[in-house]
């Protein structure tokens, strides 16, 4: 289910995709964790984008992904994580059946203040029936949102975690992923012993 098999090294690669809305955090939150340098694929926002892109009410995002970030991170047994930050402007979706194939499980990263960004991420790993795992981010460590409210307005099934994180944080980018794995486990698991 999306991962090979150890290589000669011993390490089990396994993809996961790190999606949402425009300026959710998911370069930050990729950035945060990848024990090589992330690669990026960030283009300035200029006019040209005015009506076309969404643009952060603020003015304080100046960059947007315009093709997918990428990081890496070891974990114990082996396991070596590779991460796909997805683009976040609608324009740029198309990409997202590429960066997702192979993947075992998704993180789909919500900013409670625009919480319609990420219907899309939803909806998407949804209709594809992969894992996910939705992460609130929840910016200088403010929980201002309860998850089951969270997770009412999204309208997601019992079963889909969700997790309180600040993109930012090592550890809390760690438990997030660890959250991703252990669900798609348990979705393996159950998965063959239904049938």
């Amino acid at each position: 289910m999306g991962s090979k098999p150890s290589d000669r090294t011993g390490l089990t690669p396994v993809k996961i995709v790190v999606a949402g809305g425009f300026g959710v955090g998911k370069t930050t939150f990729v950035g945060a964790i990848s024990e090589i340098e992330p690669l990026r694929s960030e283009a300035i926002i200029t006019d040209a984008s005015l009506g076309v892109d969404e643009i952060v009410a603020d003015g304080t995002k100046t960059e947007t992904t315009v093709a997918m970030d990428f990081g890496r991170i070891s974990l114990k047994h082996h396991l070596v994580l590779y991460l796909f930050g997805t683009p976040g402007q609608d324009r740029f979706h198309f990409m997202w059946d590429e960066l997702a194939r192979g993947a075992i499980g998704a993180v789909v990263l919500v900013d409670t203040r625009r919480i319609e960004a990420c219907f899309a991420a939803v909806d998407f790993f949804e209709k594809r029936g992969t894992p996910f795992v939705v992460a609130i981010n929840t910016f200088h460590g403010r929980r201002v949102h309860d998850p089951e409210l969270v997770r009412e307005a999204l309208r997601i099934a019992p079963e889909v975690p969700i997790v309180h994180c600040d993109a930012r944080v090592r550890v809390d980018v760690q438990k997030v992923l660890v959250a991703v794995v252990e669900h798609s486990l348990e979705r393996v698991m159950s998965e063959a012993a239904a049938s």
